[in-house]
């Protein structure tokens, strides 16, 4: 793993700090409710990597299973068991590099000054386990969890 890319990032206070080795799962945009109101803006950009591939040190709290930091409040990754979710801003070079978005979800709830990304999938709700299958509004049977907010 000594070749693979490593990203650190941190809350604004620098009291948690984590990394992420390799290239991420996948890579998007949400316009839903949830992620507005906890990001403050108009959508949220995150990347997903294998939870093995995240580190962190530091004191964390959580609301719902969203973390973030007791001091300064900045929303920190999501760890599941199988993978971590990590806001794109909260890395600590930017911008980013390789790190392009591949789809969208919530669209119904994109604001009409903002386009769709070009090239990017479209979900009108959640993500679909299997990306490559079509977009039926279902979750599929497959490799492990989507987004399920509203």
């Amino acid at each position: 793993m000594s070749d693979d890319i490593i990203r650190s990032g941190s809350c604004l206070c620098g009291g948690v700090q984590f990394r992420v080795t390799g290239e991420p799962l996948r890579v998007g945009l949400c316009h839903c409710k949830d992620c507005r109101k906890t990001s403050g803006s108009a959508y949220q950009a995150f990347a997903v990597w294998p939870r093995q591939a995240f580190e962190s040190t530091g004191i964390t709290n959580t609301y719902g299973r969203r973390s973030f930091c007791p001091t300064c409040g900045s929303r920190l990754p999501t760890v599941g068991e199988e993978e971590v979710e990590v806001m794109i801003g909260g890395l600590d070079v930017a911008p980013t590099e390789g790190l392009e978005p591949s789809y969208e979800l919530w669209i119904g709830r994109r604001e009409h000054w903002l386009h769709s990304l070009p090239e990017a999938r479209q979900f009108e709700h959640d993500r679909t386990v299997d990306d490559s299958a079509a977009d039926d509004g279902e979750p599929e049977a497959g490799r492990g969890p989507y987004r399920r907010s509203a």
